[in-house]
């Protein structure tokens, strides 16, 4: 059984120390080798930033599914949000390479308790790679939260910085164009998880849309 939705960890430490033994072990020596990674935690878009909030939903997708994943499950989804986009090249386009890059660098740094898990890992981490090539129902259940998880940015407080900014610096295009991107990517979001649709509902997501149409207003007046 599923949860109600609980109130998020505010800030990351209690995550990767796991404070709340929420799920196996810790992630401090993950978080130590992609804190240390440059080439990650530089480009616009694809940095340090979307790598904490997708380790901040995904264990917020774990206290939700805290019935349904076990222990060993939800740090196998932990590790692949936080690799997921490991020396990502911060460029549009072959996304099939920013994976396999990601799971080279999964493979050099997993740790020796998680090396029999290495292969479920990387099944979780695959399915990420835009344009999709497989059936969110097709996927396991770790695998969907993951993609969910990993086109919400737009929601973030920080969205004209890290969406608007960061990829029209990674897609070579201006802040308008990007904007003008949001009202016809929102409109055709649709999550696969009980957890995303409960907590980026259409609510949510039209009050998004609102927010954009009226920014773009602004800026074409």
């Amino acid at each position: 059984m599923e949860k109600e939705l609980a109130a998020p960890k505010e800030t990351i430490p209690p995550i990767l120390i796991n404070e709340d033994d929420l799920y196996e072990g810790n992630l401090i020596r993950y978080a130590k080798v992609v804190f240390k990674n440059p080439r990650g935690s530089e480009n616009p878009y694809h940095n340090l930033r979307h790598w904490l909030h997708m380790l901040w939903l995904c264990y917020n997708a774990c206290e939700f599914y805290v019935s349904v994943l076990t222990k060993r499950q939800m740090r196998n989804l932990l590790i692949a949000a936080m690799f997921h986009d490991f020396d990502h090249s911060g460029r549009a386009g072959n996304d099939d390479l920013n994976i396999e890059m990601a799971i080279r660098g999964l493979k050099k740094h997993i740790l020796p308790e998680d090396k029999p898990y290495f292969e479920e890992i990387c099944e979780i981490i695959r399915p990420t790679e835009y344009p999709y090539k497989v059936s969110a129902e097709d996927l396991s259940l770790s695998a969907q939260i993951l993609r969910d998880a990993d086109v919400t940015q737009a929601f973030s407080t920080a969205w004209i910085q890290q969406v608007l900014v960061g990829l029209a610096q990674e897609w070579g295009m201006s802040l308008i164009e990007v904007l003008e991107m949001q009202e016809p990517f929102l409109s055709k979001l649709q999550f696969t998880t009980e957890w995303a649709q409960k907590k980026f509902d259409k609510d949510t997501i039209q009050k998004k849309i609102a927010e954009a149409r009226a920014l773009l207003f602004i800026l074409n007046t």
